[in-house]
Protein backbone atom coordinates (compact mmCIF):
# COMPACT_ATOMS: atom_id res chain seq x y z
CA UNK A 1 0.00 0.00 0.00
CA UNK A 2 1.34 3.46 -0.88
CA UNK A 3 1.51 6.09 1.81
CA UNK A 4 -0.97 8.32 0.05
CA UNK A 5 -3.57 5.52 0.05
CA UNK A 6 -3.97 5.54 3.81
CA UNK A 7 -3.84 9.28 4.39
CA UNK A 8 -7.54 9.98 4.88
CA UNK A 9 -9.51 11.72 7.62
CA UNK A 10 -6.70 11.60 10.19
CA UNK A 11 -4.65 14.18 12.03
CA UNK A 12 -1.02 14.90 11.23
CA UNK A 13 0.01 12.90 14.26
CA UNK A 14 -1.88 9.77 13.28
CA UNK A 15 -0.60 10.12 9.70
CA UNK A 16 2.98 10.17 10.88
CA UNK A 17 2.50 7.24 13.24
CA UNK A 18 0.74 5.12 10.64
CA UNK A 19 3.36 5.87 8.02
CA UNK A 20 6.19 5.12 10.42
CA UNK A 21 4.58 1.82 11.27
CA UNK A 22 4.20 0.91 7.63
CA UNK A 23 7.80 1.87 6.92
CA UNK A 24 9.01 -0.28 9.84
CA UNK A 25 6.98 -3.22 8.55
CA UNK A 26 8.55 -2.94 5.10
CA UNK A 27 12.03 -2.55 6.59
CA UNK A 28 11.89 -4.94 9.53
CA UNK A 29 15.57 -5.86 9.25
CA UNK A 30 16.73 -2.33 10.05
CA UNK A 31 13.57 -0.90 11.63
CA UNK A 32 14.80 2.64 10.99
CA UNK A 33 13.40 5.74 9.33
CA UNK A 34 15.52 8.60 8.06
CA UNK A 35 14.89 12.28 8.67
CA UNK A 36 14.06 12.65 4.99
CA UNK A 37 11.39 9.94 5.17
CA UNK A 38 9.92 11.52 8.29
CA UNK A 39 9.74 14.87 6.52
CA UNK A 40 8.07 13.16 3.57
CA UNK A 41 5.46 11.64 5.90
CA UNK A 42 4.76 15.04 7.43
CA UNK A 43 4.45 16.54 3.96
CA UNK A 44 1.76 14.08 2.93
CA UNK A 45 -0.73 16.06 5.02
CA UNK A 46 -0.30 18.92 2.55
CA UNK A 47 -1.60 19.20 -0.97
CA UNK A 48 1.19 18.02 -3.29
CA UNK A 49 1.47 19.07 -6.89
CA UNK A 50 3.74 16.26 -8.12
CA UNK A 51 4.85 12.72 -7.34
CA UNK A 52 8.36 11.35 -7.78
CA UNK A 53 9.30 8.65 -10.25
CA UNK A 54 12.69 7.23 -11.18
CA UNK A 55 14.09 7.39 -14.70
CA UNK A 56 15.87 4.14 -15.47
CA UNK A 57 18.79 5.96 -17.10
CA UNK A 58 19.82 7.05 -13.59
CA UNK A 59 21.06 3.47 -13.13
CA UNK A 60 22.48 2.94 -16.61
CA UNK A 61 25.95 1.98 -15.42
CA UNK A 62 24.57 -0.73 -13.12
CA UNK A 63 22.27 -1.97 -15.89
CA UNK A 64 25.03 -2.02 -18.49
CA UNK A 65 27.51 -3.88 -16.27
CA UNK A 66 24.88 -6.44 -15.24
CA UNK A 67 24.83 -5.65 -11.53
CA UNK A 68 21.18 -4.65 -11.93
CA UNK A 69 18.63 -6.43 -14.10
CA UNK A 70 15.75 -4.65 -15.80
CA UNK A 71 13.26 -6.88 -13.97
CA UNK A 72 14.63 -5.67 -10.63
CA UNK A 73 14.27 -1.98 -11.52
CA UNK A 74 10.89 -1.53 -9.82
CA UNK A 75 12.21 -2.95 -6.53
CA UNK A 76 15.23 -0.69 -6.73
CA UNK A 77 12.99 2.33 -7.36
CA UNK A 78 10.89 1.56 -4.28
CA UNK A 79 14.01 1.10 -2.14
CA UNK A 80 15.17 4.56 -3.21
CA UNK A 81 11.91 6.18 -2.16
CA UNK A 82 10.22 6.71 -5.53
CA UNK A 83 6.61 5.98 -6.46
CA UNK A 84 6.83 5.39 -10.19
CA UNK A 85 9.19 3.97 -12.82
CA UNK A 86 10.22 5.33 -16.21
CA UNK A 87 11.73 2.61 -18.38
CA UNK A 88 14.32 2.91 -21.17
CA UNK A 89 13.59 0.56 -24.07
CA UNK A 90 17.29 -0.17 -24.59
CA UNK A 91 17.35 -2.28 -21.42
CA UNK A 92 14.71 -4.67 -22.78
CA UNK A 93 14.92 -3.88 -26.48
CA UNK A 94 14.12 -7.39 -27.73
CA UNK A 95 11.15 -7.78 -25.37
CA UNK A 96 8.66 -5.30 -26.87
CA UNK A 97 6.41 -8.14 -28.08
CA UNK A 98 7.35 -10.73 -25.44
CA UNK A 99 4.12 -10.86 -23.44
CA UNK A 100 5.54 -13.25 -20.84
CA UNK A 101 8.37 -10.84 -20.09
CA UNK A 102 6.12 -7.77 -20.10
CA UNK A 103 3.70 -9.55 -17.77
CA UNK A 104 6.55 -10.18 -15.35
CA UNK A 105 7.58 -6.50 -15.52
CA UNK A 106 4.03 -5.46 -14.76
CA UNK A 107 3.70 -7.96 -11.92
CA UNK A 108 6.91 -6.79 -10.27
CA UNK A 109 5.99 -3.12 -10.51
CA UNK A 110 2.59 -3.83 -8.94
CA UNK A 111 4.17 -5.95 -6.22
CA UNK A 112 6.47 -3.07 -5.29
CA UNK A 113 3.68 -0.50 -5.33
CA UNK A 114 5.27 1.27 -8.30
CA UNK A 115 3.32 3.01 -11.05
CA UNK A 116 4.55 2.23 -14.57
CA UNK A 117 4.78 5.78 -15.90
CA UNK A 118 6.33 5.67 -19.37
CA UNK A 119 8.88 4.10 -21.69
CA UNK A 120 11.67 6.18 -23.19
CA UNK A 121 12.23 5.06 -26.78
CA UNK A 122 15.62 5.31 -28.48
CA UNK A 123 17.15 3.71 -31.56
CA UNK A 124 13.98 3.36 -33.64
CA UNK A 125 14.74 5.96 -36.33
CA UNK A 126 14.52 9.70 -36.87
CA UNK A 127 11.01 11.11 -36.61
CA UNK A 128 12.16 14.45 -38.07
CA UNK A 129 14.03 12.97 -41.03
CA UNK A 130 13.29 14.73 -44.30
CA UNK A 131 13.39 11.36 -46.10
CA UNK A 132 9.74 10.30 -46.08
CA UNK A 133 10.41 6.58 -46.44
CA UNK A 134 12.87 6.55 -43.52
CA UNK A 135 10.47 8.59 -41.43
CA UNK A 136 7.49 6.33 -42.11
CA UNK A 137 9.63 3.33 -41.15
CA UNK A 138 10.59 5.08 -37.91
CA UNK A 139 6.93 5.77 -37.12
CA UNK A 140 6.04 2.11 -37.61
CA UNK A 141 9.02 1.05 -35.49
CA UNK A 142 7.36 2.83 -32.56
CA UNK A 143 4.06 0.98 -32.85
CA UNK A 144 5.26 -2.02 -30.84
CA UNK A 145 6.36 0.28 -28.01
CA UNK A 146 2.96 1.98 -27.93
CA UNK A 147 1.40 -1.45 -27.47
CA UNK A 148 3.97 -2.48 -24.85
CA UNK A 149 3.38 0.74 -22.89
CA UNK A 150 -0.37 0.15 -23.01
CA UNK A 151 0.02 -3.39 -21.67
CA UNK A 152 2.28 -2.23 -18.84
CA UNK A 153 -0.20 0.44 -17.79
CA UNK A 154 2.03 3.39 -18.71
CA UNK A 155 0.47 6.66 -19.81
CA UNK A 156 3.10 7.54 -22.43
CA UNK A 157 6.11 6.78 -24.56
CA UNK A 158 8.93 9.31 -24.98
CA UNK A 159 10.20 9.65 -28.55
CA UNK A 160 12.98 11.66 -30.21
CA UNK A 161 12.56 14.26 -32.95
CA UNK A 162 15.89 13.35 -34.51
CA UNK A 163 17.20 13.24 -38.06
CA UNK A 164 16.57 16.85 -39.12
CA UNK A 165 19.30 18.77 -40.95
CA UNK A 166 17.25 21.85 -41.80
CA UNK A 167 15.40 23.98 -39.23
CA UNK A 168 12.16 24.49 -41.17
CA UNK A 169 12.09 21.08 -42.84
CA UNK A 170 12.63 19.49 -39.44
CA UNK A 171 9.56 21.25 -38.06
CA UNK A 172 7.43 20.10 -40.99
CA UNK A 173 8.65 16.51 -40.80
CA UNK A 174 8.38 16.38 -37.02
CA UNK A 175 4.81 17.62 -36.99
CA UNK A 176 3.78 15.09 -39.62
CA UNK A 177 5.40 12.19 -37.75
CA UNK A 178 3.93 13.14 -34.39
CA UNK A 179 0.43 13.52 -35.80
CA UNK A 180 0.62 10.10 -37.45
CA UNK A 181 2.08 8.36 -34.40
CA UNK A 182 -0.35 10.08 -32.03
CA UNK A 183 -3.29 8.95 -34.13
CA UNK A 184 -2.07 5.36 -33.81
CA UNK A 185 -1.40 5.72 -30.05
CA UNK A 186 -4.81 7.25 -29.39
CA UNK A 187 -6.45 3.85 -29.66
CA UNK A 188 -4.24 2.55 -26.85
CA UNK A 189 -4.76 5.64 -24.67
CA UNK A 190 -1.03 6.39 -24.86
CA UNK A 191 0.52 9.84 -25.00
CA UNK A 192 3.39 10.51 -27.41
CA UNK A 193 5.92 12.82 -25.77
CA UNK A 194 9.05 14.49 -27.07
CA UNK A 195 11.99 15.31 -24.81
CA UNK A 196 14.56 18.00 -25.46
CA UNK A 197 17.25 15.48 -26.30
CA UNK A 198 19.87 17.02 -28.55
CA UNK A 199 19.87 18.64 -31.98
CA UNK A 200 16.95 20.88 -32.83
CA UNK A 201 14.88 19.31 -30.03
CA UNK A 202 17.12 21.09 -27.51
CA UNK A 203 16.14 24.41 -29.06
CA UNK A 204 13.10 25.55 -27.09
CA UNK A 205 11.86 27.88 -29.82
CA UNK A 206 12.00 25.08 -32.41
CA UNK A 207 10.07 22.73 -30.13
CA UNK A 208 7.50 25.42 -29.38
CA UNK A 209 6.91 25.87 -33.10
CA UNK A 210 6.44 22.13 -33.55
CA UNK A 211 3.91 21.73 -30.76
CA UNK A 212 2.02 24.91 -31.58
CA UNK A 213 0.98 23.16 -34.80
CA UNK A 214 -0.14 19.87 -33.22
CA UNK A 215 -3.77 19.53 -32.15
CA UNK A 216 -3.67 15.91 -30.96
CA UNK A 217 -4.53 15.87 -27.26
CA UNK A 218 -2.34 12.82 -26.65
CA UNK A 219 0.82 14.52 -27.93
CA UNK A 220 3.07 16.71 -25.82
CA UNK A 221 6.49 17.35 -24.37
CA UNK A 222 8.70 15.89 -21.67
CA UNK A 223 10.81 18.88 -20.59
CA UNK A 224 14.19 17.86 -19.18
CA UNK A 225 15.94 20.33 -16.85
CA UNK A 226 19.37 19.62 -18.32
CA UNK A 227 19.13 18.61 -21.98
CA UNK A 228 19.58 22.00 -23.60
CA UNK A 229 22.77 21.29 -25.51
CA UNK A 230 22.10 21.58 -29.25
CA UNK A 231 25.57 20.53 -30.45
CA UNK A 232 28.20 18.49 -28.62
CA UNK A 233 31.88 18.01 -29.39
CA UNK A 234 34.01 14.88 -29.35
CA UNK A 235 34.46 12.96 -26.10
CA UNK A 236 37.36 14.01 -23.90
CA UNK A 237 39.70 11.72 -21.94
CA UNK A 238 36.96 11.22 -19.31
CA UNK A 239 34.40 10.20 -21.92
CA UNK A 240 32.50 13.49 -21.62
CA UNK A 241 31.29 15.32 -24.73
CA UNK A 242 31.53 19.10 -24.17
CA UNK A 243 28.64 21.31 -25.26
CA UNK A 244 29.56 23.50 -28.23
CA UNK A 245 26.17 25.17 -28.67
CA UNK A 246 23.71 25.51 -25.81
CA UNK A 247 20.25 26.98 -25.21
CA UNK A 248 19.11 28.88 -22.13
CA UNK A 249 17.55 26.21 -19.93
CA UNK A 250 15.04 28.51 -18.21
CA UNK A 251 13.84 30.01 -21.48
CA UNK A 252 13.64 26.50 -22.92
CA UNK A 253 11.64 25.15 -19.99
CA UNK A 254 9.24 28.09 -20.30
CA UNK A 255 8.72 27.23 -23.99
CA UNK A 256 8.25 23.48 -23.42
CA UNK A 257 6.14 23.45 -20.27
CA UNK A 258 2.82 24.57 -21.86
CA UNK A 259 2.76 21.23 -23.69
CA UNK A 260 4.18 19.06 -20.87
CA UNK A 261 2.66 15.71 -19.92
CA UNK A 262 5.77 14.54 -18.03
CA UNK A 263 8.81 16.24 -16.49
CA UNK A 264 12.40 15.05 -16.05
CA UNK A 265 14.50 16.35 -13.14
CA UNK A 266 18.03 16.03 -14.49
CA UNK A 267 20.90 16.36 -12.02
CA UNK A 268 24.69 16.22 -12.19
CA UNK A 269 26.26 17.35 -8.90
CA UNK A 270 25.32 18.88 -5.54
CA UNK A 271 26.79 21.43 -3.14
CA UNK A 272 27.13 21.10 0.62
CA UNK A 273 23.52 22.24 1.10
CA UNK A 274 22.14 19.59 -1.24
CA UNK A 275 21.41 21.99 -4.09
CA UNK A 276 22.16 21.09 -7.70
CA UNK A 277 25.24 23.05 -8.75
CA UNK A 278 24.13 23.95 -12.29
CA UNK A 279 20.32 24.03 -12.12
CA UNK A 280 18.12 26.19 -9.90
CA UNK A 281 15.59 23.52 -8.92
CA UNK A 282 13.28 25.88 -7.06
CA UNK A 283 13.12 28.25 -10.03
CA UNK A 284 12.37 25.44 -12.47
CA UNK A 285 9.83 23.73 -10.24
CA UNK A 286 8.06 27.04 -9.69
CA UNK A 287 7.69 27.18 -13.50
CA UNK A 288 6.32 23.64 -13.45
CA UNK A 289 3.81 24.50 -10.73
CA UNK A 290 2.72 27.68 -12.48
CA UNK A 291 1.63 25.65 -15.53
CA UNK A 292 -0.72 23.57 -13.36
CA UNK A 293 1.26 20.36 -13.92
CA UNK A 294 0.58 17.74 -11.22
CA UNK A 295 1.90 14.46 -12.60
CA UNK A 296 5.15 12.60 -11.97
CA UNK A 297 8.54 14.30 -11.95
CA UNK A 298 11.22 11.78 -12.85
CA UNK A 299 14.58 11.70 -11.08
CA UNK A 300 17.32 11.41 -13.72
CA UNK A 301 20.79 11.54 -12.20
CA UNK A 302 23.61 11.71 -14.75
CA UNK A 303 26.48 12.76 -12.51
CA UNK A 304 29.83 11.02 -12.21
CA UNK A 305 30.96 12.23 -8.77
CA UNK A 306 28.38 10.52 -6.57
CA UNK A 307 27.62 6.81 -7.09
CA UNK A 308 24.35 6.30 -8.97
CA UNK A 309 22.19 5.43 -5.96
CA UNK A 310 23.59 8.29 -3.89
CA UNK A 311 22.95 10.70 -6.76
CA UNK A 312 19.38 9.46 -7.04
CA UNK A 313 18.81 9.98 -3.32
CA UNK A 314 20.30 13.47 -3.48
CA UNK A 315 18.02 14.40 -6.39
CA UNK A 316 14.94 12.97 -4.65
CA UNK A 317 15.80 14.82 -1.43
CA UNK A 318 16.18 18.08 -3.32
CA UNK A 319 12.81 17.57 -5.01
CA UNK A 320 11.21 16.86 -1.62
CA UNK A 321 12.74 20.02 -0.18
CA UNK A 322 11.56 22.15 -3.07
CA UNK A 323 8.12 20.53 -2.96
CA UNK A 324 7.76 21.50 0.70
CA UNK A 325 8.91 25.05 0.00
CA UNK A 326 6.43 25.48 -2.86
CA UNK A 327 3.46 23.79 -1.18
Amino acid sequence: MKRRDFIVKTSKTSIALSALGMYACKNSKENKISATDAADVEETSKELFFKISLAQWSLHRALFDGSLDNLDFAAKSRSLGCEGVEYVNGFFKDKAKDMVYLKEMKFRANAEGQQNVLIMIDGEGGLADADTSKRLEAIENHYKWVEAAHFLGCHAIRVNLAGANDYEEGIKAGVDSLVKLSEFAKGSNINVLVENHGGFSSNGEWMHQVFSQIKNENCGTLPDFGNFCITKGEKDEKGIRPCLEGYDRYKGMQELLPFAKAVSAKSYDFDANGNETTIDYKRVMQMVKDTGYNGFVGVEYEGRILPEEEGIKATRNLLLKVRQELS
